[in-house]
């Protein structure tokens, strides 16, 4: 595999300040550099061990199937991973209520995470393109549907802004919102970004305005600054079940096992890029999107307790959106994929 992309260039540096200043400059540049990803398959990289589909751009996608066999199915949906997720994360529908509706569902690694290649151009079209090219590697049809959860909905705001064409209808569960979207009242972005810890306020404002020195940023263990809660899996989770789930996790090691699988061709191609990506300047505001056609349906279910996507943002953007059937769980944190039989409840809303 051709690892150039990978690498980052550093503009070279010119002061008038003599060849000291110079070199201090060109110093500066190659500290704030991510090291070059190690992509899977490539020399020194982790071992291809999922099948895998070739996207328009060359890279490929791992790919993780479930429901019925695609071939006899009704539905096809793609899923989109959240923040740490992997290409074997999913509703969690049973297996019954998939086969009695027809649903035939593809977990992929999103670009970077577990065994998909890395995208340094990575942005919001790019995540919906992806979703398309893997629908069309793998003959789903001319339509198809895509869900996703958390951080990953970034992806289905950017296939119904990109790609509306190719999609008979999207979910979307606790999606991240991106406090610079233009259709929040400043004062209510402000009060709710205000609430999170330091270190999560930093780490997004540094995604936002200086992406390209995030990845030293977030390594910078020195700083007066405590770091993200986020990336550390130590934010503070008002829902009981959230919490227990977490520790449970924590406890018998299946996060760090999620993490080291997720970051397993570096942590900037994946978790950092992330955030770059969802905290960035996007090119629309997912409040100002057009209607989609009748008989397209758009749902988006959030958890009054989240301790991670606040809720009342969550309400200012269903409320922008008319066309969003929006069902707000009364008692219910972040980790809805936990939810007894919510999985099973997403299929029949969407599907019955």
């Amino acid at each position: 595999m051709d690892r150039s992309r990978y690498y980052y260039s550093a503009a070279p540096v010119s002061t008038g300040m003599g060849p000291l200043a110079g070199q201090l400059g060109e110093w500066l540049c190659r500290a704030v550099q991510p090291p070059v990803p190690t992509p899977c398959g490539s020399p020194g990289g982790p071992p291809v061990t999922a099948r895998r589909v070739r996207v328009r751009d060359g890279r490929h996608l791992a790919y993780e199937e479930s429901g019925v066999p695609r071939e006899n199915a009704r539905f096809k949906v793609v899923f989109s991973h959240g923040f740490t997720g992997s290409r074997l994360d999913s509703l969690r529908a049973s297996p019954e209520v998939a086969e009695e509706l027809g649903v035939y569902m593809v977990g992929f690694d999103r670009a970077g995470y577990g065994e998909s290649d890395p995208n340094p151009a990575r942005t919001v079209e790019s995540a919906a393109l992806d979703m398309e090219d893997l629908a069309d590697a793998l003959g789903l049809g001319d339509k198809f549907y895509v869900v996703g959860f958390s951080l990953g909905c970034h992806a289905v705001w950017g296939a119904l802004r990109y790609i509306p064409e190719r999609i008979a209808g999207a979910a979307m569960l606790a999606p991240v919102v991106n406090y610079w979207w233009p259709g929040f009242p400043a004062e209510l972005a402000a009060r709710e970004y205000g609430r999170q810890q330091r270190g999560d306020q930093w780490a997004l404002r540094v995604s936002h305005h200086a992406p390209g020195i995030l990845h030293w940023w977030m390594e910078q263990r020195w700083l007066p600054l405590p770091t993200s809660t986020v990336v550390d899996n130590t934010t503070y989770l008002p829902n009981k079940r959230d919490a227990e789930i977490r520790r449970t996790l924590t406890a018998d090691g299946t996060l760090q096992k999620k993490r080291e699988m997720a970051t397993q061709q570096g942590i900037q191609e994946s978790y950092y890029r992330d955030m770059a990506v969802m905290f960035g300047n996007w090119e629309f505001d997912p409040m100002a999107l057009p209607e989609p056609p009748k008989g397209f349906p758009v749902h988006l279910w959030q958890g009054d307790e989240d301790g991670l996507v606040p809720v009342a943002l969550q309400r200012h953007v269903a409320g922008s959106l008319g066309w969003v059937n929006y069902h707000e769980l009364p008692g219910t944190g972040h980790f809805l994929s936990a939810v007894p039989g919510l999985g099973d409840t997403v299929l029949r809303t969407f599907f019955s």
